[in-house]
């Protein structure tokens, strides 16, 4: 006969586990492996461009009053040049509105898969979250063969309904399993009240969900801002389009013979999605884990 745990056990067990000295430098040496790559990342954007080139960021602290490998070049390069200012601004005008579209369609379907009873509701849901396992790949040829034939290819709508189209079954997915553990008394009352749906959804379930659109807002912000592949397909290398992560490729060169160019450039790409995260990472864990334990 096997035994369920209920909440309460669940939290000894962690407690346990994190309480384990074993436990907390296993995390610990994690931190630091994971932190490695970023901490030389920062020190090379800092080094001369033979300084990288003949030596590993690791020997800059042999000598690190050593000024003649220090400079600042490589961000001047990458700020005042080859159109970066204007890639990060079309970065910006392609991942606020792909963030924000369908975190916005994503909270009325699951509003309407939780708390709303129509036809086929269970085997509509079904059918979005079998969409997860879908790779986006598959769909980006039909995709540009319709946006060429509307004339939408090369222009940031293009990518906005792509993003919206991938990010939607996750959305819904997140969203469904955290408003449907909302009290249903509360939903119920406001119901007696007279109030309609849409008068719930805004007024009660909006702000009861909202570290479930902050975490699913960090997913798909990072998703946005790191994305090459669409944003390639879709707008090209057309300058005027240009986004940064298209813009790191051009920095680094046709041989990869600019690296110190783009340690600085993918540096100042990891600003604002760090911004982001910090901001909204109080929410993160309690908008994924919501519904995943019930008792």
């Amino acid at each position: 006969m096997t035994t369920v745990d209920t909440p309460t056990a669940v939290g000894k067990k962690m407690h346990h586990w994190y309480s384990n000295p074993w436990s907390k430098i296993v995390i610990v040496i994690m931190a630091i492996m994971w932190t490695i790559p970023t901490f030389g990342l920062i020190v090379s954007s800092f080094r001369t461009k033979e300084a990288v080139n003949t030596s590993g960021w690791w020997t800059a602290f042999a000598l690190p009053m050593d000024w003649a490998q220090w400079t600042l070049e490589n961000y001047e390069t990458v700020l005042f040049s080859n159109g970066f200012g204007n890639a990060f601004l079309n970065s910006l005008a392609v991942t606020i509105p792909a963030t924000v579209i369908p975190i916005a369609v994503a909270a009325f379907a699951a509003y309407a898969f939780a708390w709303m009873d129509f036809p086929g509701r269970n085997w509509l849901f079904v059918v979005v979250v079998g969409l997860l396992v879908v790779p986006l790949q598959m769909a980006l040829i039909p995709l540009l063969r319709m946006y060429t034939s509307l004339s939408l290819n090369g222009t940031f709508l293009a990518v906005w309904l792509a993003h919206t189209g991938f990010g939607l079954p996750l959305a819904i997915y997140l969203l469904r399993n955290y408003i449907g553990t909302l009290p249903r008394s509360t939903i119920e009352s406001a119901q007696i009240d007279g109030a309609s749906h849409f008068d719930i959804f805004r007024r009660l379930v909006v702000p009861l969900s909202v570290p479930a659109l902050a975490s699913f807002a960090i997913f798909q912000f990072l998703w946005v801002w790191n994305d090459f592949l669409v944003a390639l397909v879709f707008l090209g290398g057309t300058p005027d389009v240009r986004v940064l992560t298209l813009a790191l490729v051009d920095l680094n060169g046709n041989r990869g013979e600019a690296w110190h160019l783009l340690t600085a450039g993918a540096l100042i790409t990891m600003i604002l999605p760090l911004t982001v995260f910090f901001a909204l990472q109080r929410y993160f864990v309690r908008g994924l884990t919501a519904g995943s334990v019930k008792g």
